[in-house]
């Protein structure tokens, strides 16, 4: 008898590599804005939506150390702006885009399109 595939969280669940997420009744505008407002984490957000479901902490060129980055990930995280889990020994992330627009419809779209046209250059016009 075989036993069935289990999927990455649920392995992780099941190894005892169980991380906390707000559920999404949790989740409160003050710490959303409070996690978006720091240029690196907002940063942290922006790659995460730009196509990417699922990355690993160690992906980001973050400019500061391992220890501040963890601290950025798990702020961002009791937020409620990501989700992790385990793939092997790397920790994973990803936007909680579709729990954010049921609580805050148009929040992390807005804050991300601001953060981006505040990246670019100046307009010459």
């Amino acid at each position: 008898m075989s036993t069935p595939e289990l999927s990455t969280p649920e392995r992780a669940a099941a190894s005892g590599r169980r991380i906390a997420h707000p559920r999404p009744e949790e989740i409160r505008l003050e710490a959303v804005l409070h996690a978006l407002a720091d240029p690196v984490r907002l940063r942290i957000a922006r790659e995460l939506a730009n196509g990417h479901e699922d990355m690993a902490c160690i992906a980001f060129d973050l400019p500061v150390s391992k220890s501040t980055s963890t601290h950025h990930f798990k702020v961002l995280r009791e937020a409620g702006v990501i989700r992790q889990h385990y793939d092997g020994t790397s920790r994973m992330s990803r936007l909680r885009e579709d729990d954010l627009e049921v609580l805050f419809p148009g929040l992390l779209a807005a804050v991300l399109e601001g953060a981006r046209r505040s990246a670019a250059p100046p307009d010459p016009a």
